[in-house]
């Protein structure tokens, strides 16, 4: 499937990803993220907690601070963008504002941030790359 955008005059052809590729590689890369988070000595509590309004990928936990990490992975084939430039800031508030009531929820009167993690899987190679942002809000 082929999108077509208009950048300034010009039409510019961009193919888009199906839907279940774009799933698998977003799968991947929260699974790969949470044994990232492990291997520093993370330990996950939930991932994929869902709400109406956001949705929370890896909830972790270190040090007596509880870590809401929002995941964005791509693969290698994909090098117009880092997956980091993702994270929004709209995003960014969703994910706050869920991981205020899951606070709630739970009665946990911990202190807690929003991390970021940014994923570039190699799916030939099968090898991916983390990099990991904290406190991005």
């Amino acid at each position: 499937m082929i999108a077509t955008f208009h950048v300034n005059r010009r039409v510019r052809l961009v193919p888009m990803i199906p839907d279940d590729v774009r799933k698998q590689v977003g799968r991947g890369g929260e699974e790969i993220a949470a044994q990232f988070l492990e291997r520093k000595g993370y330990k996950i509590i939930e991932r994929n907690y869902r709400k109406k309004w956001g949705e929370i990928d890896v909830i972790a936990e270190k040090d007596n601070v509880v870590h809401f990490v929002e995941v964005k992975a791509v693969s290698r084939e994909s090098r117009d963008y880092r997956p980091e430039e993702l994270i929004h800031e709209s995003k960014l508030r969703k994910v706050a504002r869920t991981a205020a009531l899951y606070m709630e929820q739970h009665r946990d009167g911990r202190e807690f941030q929003i991390d970021g993690i940014a994923v570039i899987m190699d799916m030939e190679a099968r090898t991916a790359r983390c990099r990991f942002y904290e406190q991005v809000m």
